[in-house]
Parts: structure tokens; sequence; C-alpha cells
């Protein structure tokens, strides 16, 4: 079961490598000609171009929701951990970051403590 598993992610992996690779030749061959009046490219030099753009802007790093999740969960344990006091001291140093940060608060409901009330309050007490 595992083998096939593994099958099944290389084949997609192939597939999706050559389909990408098609995919900016052809933007490139059908673009950068007309506009900026560089040649045309092959395969082979759109997946150098794709894997190239991939390493300068995007890494290789794992992807997805999971971190966002993590991040969040981790987030919410300072946040638990801190006093009052400091709660307020990150919320001001936040809001100069950010500009806004600590109205709402760093997700929808508000900060994990407050309620959705209490942060519709703050929200119309500001207008």
């Amino acid at each position: 079961m595992r083998a096939l598993r593994i099958v099944k992610v290389v084949l997609i992996v192939i597939v999706a490598s050559v389909v990408l690779g098609l995919v900016v030749e052809h933007l490139w061959n059908w673009l950068m000609p007309t506009i900026f009046g560089l040649k045309t490219i092959g395969y082979w030099q759109a997946v150098g171009l794709l894997l190239l753009s991939k390493i300068l802007l995007g890494g290789f790093h794992k992807h997805g929701w999971r971190g966002g999740r993590h991040w969040r969960g981790k987030m919410q344990e300072r946040w638990a951990a801190m006093s009052p006091e400091e709660r307020e001291k990150f919320r001001a140093g936040m809001k100069g970051r950010c500009g806004g940060f600590g109205g709402r608060g760093w997700r929808r409901g508000g900060w994990p403590e407050e309620g959705r009330e209490e942060t519709h309050e703050r929200e119309a007490e500001r207008g």
C-alpha cells in the first residue's frame, strides 16, 4: 500500500513538472518576444527557468496550511502565558508596527481570552 502511494506521488510530480514546464515555455514564447523583444525558449530552458525562479523566489520549504495553524497555536499559548500588562505592552508595540494591530486582534474573534461581545463593544466605541 505504501509503495503504491509513493508511485502515485512520483507520477504526480512528474506530470506536474511536465505540465508546468510546457506552460512556462508557451507563456514565455507568447509574451516575451512580443513585449520585450527576447528570444524564444525551449522546453528544458523553461524547466530551468522554473527551477531557478523557485530557488530564487520561493525556496524549497514546506507549504500549506499546517504551518499557519502551528503558528496560531504557538501564538495562543504565548498569549495565554502573558500577564495583562505584557499583553497591553505587546498590543502597543504591534500597533506601532502594523498600524492598527490590536483592535480586533490577530484573528477574527479577537484575542483568545476575549469574547466576541467585548471585541464588538470596543469596535463600537471607536466608531
